[in-house]
């Protein structure tokens, strides 16, 4: 298969809004892939590299883009190998080394082909083609249940390998079964399941019934942990493993009374009065070479998937509540364990929802004990509820300011995903919010991001989350979803969280009965 199939079938997304158009163009294309084609050829439709992101900036390959084949002849594996090489590249010497194996790369790619790359490498290939659409796809090219491909991508945690498995994986098992073999690996994370946004408490438990939970929602950072024997592994809620910044996690799971583990959780920073600190002392810590022994980190659990040898994905909240509880049932364990009650009355659950936002959490979240682990979707059997509606949402563009603004990118366009793989719709801007510290990092950090600059400010690749406060929604026909937030506030950036995370559009029309 040749790179520019895979360049007609982007471009056959992107010409369609339709879902079920978008996930055919992609089927078709996988259907002609060889068996070590199929991961690459999912992946770049997808919008991504298998070596996920290089390091290229947009200076260096448009500089590359010139001079085109004038025939296509790049296969697929001869592309992929190059950027296998690109990603292992480093040292002494790395600089000339990576430009002269883009150069081979663009030097052999038609026009159309570079102009592909380069937005590939740059992460500005947005055909529509979101994770939910290319899985459609696959399982349309596999002949199989969405449902069965859909499970595989959450246990594996990862759509290319769980393409390669569905259509070839080198046996001649037939799709359903190689995609039922996979199983709940320890050590190897699963997507983590989401909660969708409550309107209410009375809401929220008239929607689930008094078979719940109700617990703390955590102004924090999501953490899964997976224990084999000693070795003990984290990875942040995107499955970016942070396991060397964070020994005192490992170090507090290590000494549970288990042989393996999987957990799902929560970790913040506390001061010394057992308060959380501030939301940027927690993420910082996922950043760091290391430990800093300024900013400790407490984990919180509320979840577990496996237990010494015994799978529980499937089995129901109650169940897996009675396994954590069992494991964290030694006194010096409980303060591990996320707060919260089973089956409470309306009024146990408002005064958990009283107790969380006192200790200076966000609110609860109610859980239907009957439910399994979700892995990867944001259904209604988790919802959260916090006192003041808030939205994770994509900036595309900022705006310079005036008077005491002058001089920095200040006002934020704000867009919701589009669950069908479009491109973010626009629900509104918003200035407010924002300090002087954070004027200053968008001005120094949006350039960077920017795709197009004009006098007015810069617009920006879709790929930063901020998280916002909102009085409300109201219908709009100024904006193309038909909906404009109301009085919307920044309340801080999320950089553990990826557009894929954001809010939908059909998320914000829902706040508009709220």
């Amino acid at each position: 298969m040749l790179l520019a199939d895979v360049v007609t079938a982007s471009a056959a997304v992107a010409a369609t809004r339709s879902r079920t158009a978008k996930a055919t163009a992609i089927a078709d294309a996988l259907h002609r892939a060889g068996p070590g084609e199929v991961g690459p050829v999912t992946a770049w439709l997808a919008g991504d590299t298998l070596q996920g992101r290089l390091g290229v900036g947009w200076r260096t390959l448009s500089r590359l883009a010139h001079d085109p084949a004038a025939a296509p002849s790049l296969p697929v594996a001869a592309v992929d190998e190059a950027l296998s090489a690109l990603a292992a590249t480093s040292g002494a010497g790395a600089t000339a080394r990576r430009e002269e194996l883009l150069g081979a790369l663009f030097g052999a790619a038609t026009a159309d082909e570079q102009r592909f790359l380069v937005r590939l490498l740059t992460g500005e290939l947005r055909q529509g083609a979101l994770e939910g659409v290319v899985l459609d796809a696959v399982a349309a090219a596999a002949g199989v249940p969405a449902e069965a491909v859909r499970r595989a991508a959450m246990l594996s945690g990862s759509l290319p390998d769980t393409a390669t498995t569905a259509l070839g994986g080198g046996t001649g098992a037939p799709a359903a079964v190689r995609l039922a073999s996979v199983r709940l690996e320890v050590g190897r994370p699963v997507r983590p399941m989401l909660a969708s946004p409550g309107s209410s408490l009375d809401d929220a438990l008239a929607d689930l019934g008094a078979d719940v939970t109700v617990e703390h929602k955590l102004d924090g950072a999501r953490i899964q942990v997976h224990r084999a024997g000693e070795e003990v592994r984290v990875w942040t809620r995107t499955l970016r493993e942070v396991t060397g910044a964070v020994p005192e996690l490992a170090e507090r799971v290590r000494a549970l009374p288990c042989t393996t583990a999987v957990l799902d959780g929560e970790t913040l920073a506390l001061d010394d009065d057992g308060a959380p600190r501030a939301f940027q002392d927690t993420m910082s810590r996922f950043g760091s070479a290391g430990p800093d022994p300024a900013v400790l980190l407490s984990p919180f659990l509320f979840d577990v998937l496996h237990l010494d040898g015994r799978d529980l994905l499937d089995e129901p909240l109650a169940v897996r509540l009675d396994a954590l509880a069992g494991l964290l049932a030694d006194p010096q364990h409980a303060p591990l364990r996320m707060p919260g009650v089973r089956r409470p009355t309306p009024e146990q659950a408002a005064g958990v929802l009283a107790d969380a936002l006192a200790a200076g959490h966000e609110g609860v979240v109610v859980k239907a004990l009957g439910a399994p682990y979700a892995a990867g979707r944001r259904g209604r059997a988790w919802q959260k509820v916090k006192p003041v509606h808030t939205l994770d949402l994509v900036v595309l563009a900022a705006e310079w300011g005036y008077g005491r603004r002058t001089g920095r990118l200040s006002n934020i366009s704000l867009g919701a995903r589009d669950p069908d793989g479009g491109e973010p719709v626009m629900v509104g801007k918003t200035f407010k919010g924002m300090t002087d510290e954070l004027l200053a990092w968008q001005t120094a950090t949006f350039p960077g991001l920017a795709v197009e600059t004009a006098a007015w400010g810069v617009r920006l690749r879709p790929e930063l989350v901020v998280e916002v406060a909102l009085d409300g929604v109201q219908r709009s026909p100024r904006y193309p979803g038909g909906v404009a937030l109301r009085f919307a506030r920044v309340v801080r950036y999320r950089p553990d969280r990826t557009p894929a995370d954001a809010d939908t559009i059909d998320a914000v029309r829902g706040l508009l009965a709220g």
